[in-house]
């Protein structure tokens, strides 16, 4: 019987991703991959601290905060303990508020998955006192799943944010991981979670602040999905490929390339690292307009016109007329005008650049208004973009940049990277500050060393 039960499972979608994130063993992932997820997840923490003092994050940890219940897990900058799912949730929206998370982008589409994958991680392996080699496989392992998912996606896009209808996937393997799930309750994990899919790409085009909690439901379901497992909770076992299955009903996907080198290949490993606190398909705008504005010394009022061309994939995002509204931190994040025009005026876009006073400076506005949007039906999915600026002094510029800062086409050098981390340091509601940022560095930089994740925070957590 149990031979035929595994049969049948590895007949399904979940079924095999279940059986590789219980049977893979730590010593078989490759370095590179370990060492991609330490490096994605000090980025996710950094900017996760910055993140924090974001509108909104406050407001919902201290919701969750009153709510009280038992301390198993830590809310990152904030302090204290939570629930292991109420921390998954505060600290995932931190990570994700200023947009400043790690991105993994192809064709058919991007999913952000550390920023959904390391706070359920973190949270469960405090939670379940595991190891840190028991921590890092699953956040491998996570991210695997999550990545993976995002890039078997089919054409067309529907809409759905990726990131959060992958990530709560991810979030529950690896919850399930370090709960030492076997098989069969791992499947039933994906089949819970389900029934908590959600979330679209409209809070990001209407520039409200539940955009930053979408990958804060898909941390909270999927370390909820993992407990339910745990507890004997059942679920479909076609949770991808069912009649009403998520492939049905929300995003065909190729199952052949979902397992495509499964166990040898981690695509997660490809993840962008980005450079800019904004949404990726404004960043080749900004570098466009950067490389302009620094290497010709454009002046604002040398400025009579600018152009920024950009694909259908990008407008859908981030090419509305640029008005702050209610929310003027998530209407300039997802803004290629003001993108652009913060590019020409200050010559950088930092985490100062998107705080409320910065966007609402009517200096700026004037200037991102009079940024023209052409969108070139021939670049489909595409986050390439074209900046021209027509110049008193130097005439017409232009600037093409195809491929976002950060990606496997373009690495940050190391000093973009400690520029970044640096940078959130100073930020959120407690600054890490130096000697507290150092040693995050250092904790992440042996992790797997760790006898108990229970500790990781001493020290570093207000």
């Amino acid at each position: 019987m149990k031979a035929e039960l595994a049969a049948a499972r590895q007949a399904t979608v979940s079924g095999r991703l279940a059986q590789h994130v219980v049977t893979t063993r730590f010593e078989d992932i490759p370095a590179a991959a370990l060492q991609s997820s330490k490096r994605l997840a000090l980025d996710t923490l950094a900017v996760a601290w910055a993140g924090s003092a974001a509108p909104g994050v406050r407001e919902a940890r201290d919701l969750l905060a009153e709510e009280d219940g038992k301390p198993e897990s830590t809310v990152w900058a904030y302090g204290g303990k939570l629930p292991a799912r109420a921390a998954a949730f505060i600290n995932s929206a931190s990570a994700a508020a200023l947009d400043y998370d790690g991105m993994r982008a192809t064709e058919r589409g991007s999913v952000h998955s550390d920023s959904v994958v390391l706070p359920a991680a973190l949270a469960v392996a405090e939670r379940a006192h595991a190891s840190g080699r028991e921590f890092l496989a699953a956040l491998v392992l996570g991210n695997d799943v999550v990545t993976r998912l995002g890039a078997a996606s089919q054409l067309p896009h529907k809409g759905w944010y990726h990131t959060s209808i992958y990530g709560i996937y991810g979030a529950a393997a690896a919850a399930a991981r370090l709960l030492k799930l076997d098989a069969e309750k791992t499947q039933h994990a994906f089949g819970i979670a389900l029934s908590q899919t959600a979330a679209t790409q409209l809070p990001s085009m209407s520039f409200s602040l539940a955009k930053r909690f979408s990958s804060s439901f898909a941390a909270h379901a999927g370390v909820f999905s993992a407990l339910l497992a745990a507890r004997g909770i059942t679920a479909p076992r076609e949770a991808f490929e069912g009649g009403f299955g998520f492939y049905n009903l929300y995003q065909q996907g190729d199952a052949a390339a979902l397992f495509a080198d499964l166990g040898r290949a981690y695509p997660h490993v490809a993840t962008a690292i980005k450079k800019y606190p904004s949404c990726a398909c404004n960043h080749t705008a900004i570098e466009a307009a950067l490389h302009l504005a620094r290497g010709h010394d454009v002046a604002p009022g040398d400025v009579t016109a600018v152009e920024v061309t950009i694909s259908p994939y990008v407008h859908r995002l981030v090419g509305a007329p640029f008005e702050p509204g209610g929310d003027p931190q998530v209407a300039a994040q997802f803004s290629v005008q003001y993108s652009v025009a913060c590019a020409i005026l200050r010559r950088r876009l930092s985490v100062a650049d998107i705080q409320n006073a910065a966007v609402l400076d009517p200096v700026i506005g004037e200037l991102a208004r009079s940024v023209k949007v052409i969108v070139d039906d021939q670049r489909g999915n595409s986050r390439g973009a074209t900046v021209r600026i027509a110049s008193r002094r130097h005439g017409l510029l232009e600037k093409h940049v195809e491929h976002i800062p950060g990606s496997p086409e373009s690495p940050l050098t190391a000093e973009d990277l400690q520029s970044k981390i640096r940078e959130c340091a100073l930020e959120g509601v407690s600054p890490l500050g130096t000697e507290r940022g150092e040693l995050l560095c250092a904790r992440i930089d042996r992790v797997e060393d760790a006898a108990d994740m229970a500790e990781f925070f001493s020290g570093i957590a207000a």
